[in-house]
């Protein structure tokens, strides 16, 4: 794992293997990345990263100068290199091991930019930004990023803004 951009860009990280996370490819994230630099200051942005894995996405938005990123994942392991490379890199990420359905429901915070990197396979995918909106996770005019494979259409969900794709990896967008 590498990070693309920011202060730490071209830093490679040795993350644990996850069995039953897939990464969000360099391509998809690069893409991404140079997509949110020309919509939102990520400086000014109080970020949630759900199934965040490893937390390649979190070391992403915190080198590009994110003022907090909180990621929320399920593995013991994921979590702990992430808040270790963390305090390698001296940067703050505030990692919270909860079911992600959980934590929609009870979080009572809000966020400027809320990024979902599910399972594909995910049943109930199409409730995450359903919940984040209705639960209010998003500050008005925010932006909540769903990644998702090519089969899963989430166009008709309120709030959806448009889907951008790179190779497998797509992206919806939503906003309030």
């Amino acid at each position: 794992m590498r990070i693309i951009g920011g202060k730490f860009k071209g830093r490679k990280l040795n993350a644990p293997y996850l069995p039953d996370t897939r990464p969000t490819t360099d391509f998809a994230r690069e893409s991404l990345f140079n997509l949110l630099q020309t919509r939102i200051d990520i400086e000014d942005c109080k970020i949630l990263d759900l199934f965040c894995g490893t937390g390649a996405v979190t070391l992403e938005f915190l080198s590009r100068g994110a003022q907090e990123v909180v990621a929320v994942d399920l593995s013991t392991k994921g979590l702990l290199f992430l808040r270790d490379t963390s305090k390698l890199l001296e940067v703050k990420a505030r990692t919270v091991k909860a079911d992600v359905f959980k934590f929609l429901n009870t979080s009572g915070e809000s966020f400027d930019l809320v990024f979902a990197d599910p399972p594909y396979e995910l049943k109930n995918l199409e409730q995450i930004p359903a919940l984040v909106l209705e639960k209010g996770l998003l500050k008005k005019n925010g932006l909540l990023i769903v990644e998702h494979g090519k089969r899963t259409d989430l166009s008709s969900i309120p709030g959806f803004v448009e889907r951008r794709e790179y190779g497998k990896v797509n992206f919806s967008f939503f906003s309030c």
